[in-house]
């Protein structure tokens, strides 16, 4: 009698243990990688774009003691900098890379830009992206080539993204830098909003909010409704646009650019 009890039991026991184990398997995530500058701030807001079954493995660039000007801009895009960046983040095998600093890709402009991209792929990024090339793709996708600008930045650096703007044929209607030379991440909700009521025009088909240290999720889906127009930012730029190379759909809700590319709207 005691010998088929513990028989039973123990039958009874191992199904349990394999319904468990059949039900607590940690699903199989896939990941994409970031290089963000060395003053990010903002890796939560990343992971709000991020959609449950990816991981995000973030890196930062080496720091540079300069404020955030043109000379900075340039310290961040260099190769000697970005290639070891890009081969840091190669170990988890991530789907795509992105370089998550819009300065940084656009202040050589056009050509710039370029040559940054192909240094990410010589390094073995898988599929590279950087802010201001998504800036480009997202403004395609809109079907948008006029728009408005608010920057965080001192003019000579605004005016390297209106130069590279134009070099893409985007028109520009009007540009709001807020002057800072540094902690742009502490910039406000309120403040972000204020400037992109300030700046936008009747003719602006959209409103840009550059720099990836400018938080901007929870405000994104409120001013297009006011305004009833697209206002993208630099972070949901780069994370479209990387979900994307990753065969992935960024998260958000009421957001126009990553509403445009939901199954839904295919």
């Amino acid at each position: 009698m005691r010998t088929e009890g513990n028989h039973t039991n123990g039958t009874g026991a191992e199904h349990g243990v394999v319904e468990l184990a059949a039900t607590t398997q940690t699903p199989w995530q896939s990941g994409v990688g970031v290089i963000a500058p060395y003053d990010f701030a903002l890796d939560r807001e990343l992971w709000r774009w991020t959609p449950d079954d990816v991981s995000l493995h973030v890196t930062r660039l080496p720091y540079v003691h300069v404020p955030v000007t043109v000379d900075q801009a340039a310290a961040l895009s260099r190769e000697e900098h970005v290639d070891p960046a890009v081969r840091a983040l190669l170990a988890p095998e991530p789907l795509a890379i992105g370089y998550a600093c819009a300065s940084g890709s656009f202040v050589h402009g056009a050509e710039g830009q370029r040559r940054l991209h192909q240094t990410m792929v010589d390094a073995g990024a898988p599929a590279a992206v950087t802010t201001s090339g998504a800036l480009i793709q997202a403004l395609d996708a809109l079907d948008v080539d006029r728009i408005a600008v608010v920057t965080p930045y001192v003019d000579s650096v605004t005016d390297r993204l209106l130069a590279y703007l134009a070099e893409h044929e985007i028109g520009v209607t009007s540009s709001v830098g807020l002057g800072l030379l540094s902690h742009i991440w502490r910039v406000t909700y309120g403040e972000v909003s204020q400037a992109v009521h300030a700046v936008d025009r009747p003719d602006a088909q959209a409103v840009f909010i550059s720099c990836t240290n400018v938080l901007t999720y929870d405000i994104i889906a409120p001013l297009e409704r006011e305004l009833g127009k697209p206002v993208i930012a630099a972070n949901q730029v780069t994370m479209w646009a990387v979900m994307k190379a990753a065969n992935r759909q960024a998260v958000a809700h009421g957001q126009r650019l990553i509403d445009v590319a939901a199954p839904s709207a295919a």
